[in-house]
């Protein structure tokens, strides 16, 4: 396999740095003004985080608080993926996010079709929940590194195992 370069496509979250934004996210919730005696609540499950809060206005500010603690701690806004707000116990709403780790089948898909459009000399290929891209030129692999990063697919991406 000499001659032969190859990267990783990978959307990897760490949960870590999750678990310390919702904290300080937490924090500076329970400190504004704004939401002195309300039910606002944000907990952390497995691979998904549950917001609930009094109204919608209040969900809706809880959210972008979590997003700018995200952005704060290194973590894309891209790795949550909302559902529909319900409404809950006691007149409370409640949206649940979904924290998106690895690459699905249908973005693979059109990973690797954007790739095989560019003409570059790189073939792509889907494995499990990350993409492998070869080829024998590594400026190539510098380009297409390039090209992904230049296009928008609705998640993190990140390029690892260059070699």
């Amino acid at each position: 396999m000499a001659g032969s370069y190859s990267f990783d496509v990978v959307s990897e979250v760490n949960m870590q740095e999750v678990d310390n934004a919702v904290n300080q996210a937490k924090k500076e919730i329970e400190q504004r003004y704004d939401f002195k005696g309300s039910k606002t609540e944000i907990e952390v499950k497995d691979d998904e985080i549950k917001i609930t809060s009094d109204d919608e206005y209040k969900l809706k500010s809880v959210i972008e608080i979590l997003k700018a603690k995200f952005i704060k701690r290194g973590i894309s806004p891209k790795a949550l993926d909302f559902g529909k707000i319900d409404k809950a116990a006691l007149g409370t709403v409640r949206q649940t996010a979904k924290i998106v780790k690895g690459i699905s089948k249908e973005k693979a898909k059109a990973i690797a079709a954007e790739i095989k459009a560019s003409k570059i000399k790189v073939q792509a290929q889907i494995m499990e929940d990350q993409l492998r891209v070869s080829g024998k030129n590594k400026d190539d692999l510098q380009e297409t590194i390039a090209l992904l990063k230049s296009k928008d697919f609705g998640i993190e991406l990140q390029f690892t195992n260059y070699r």
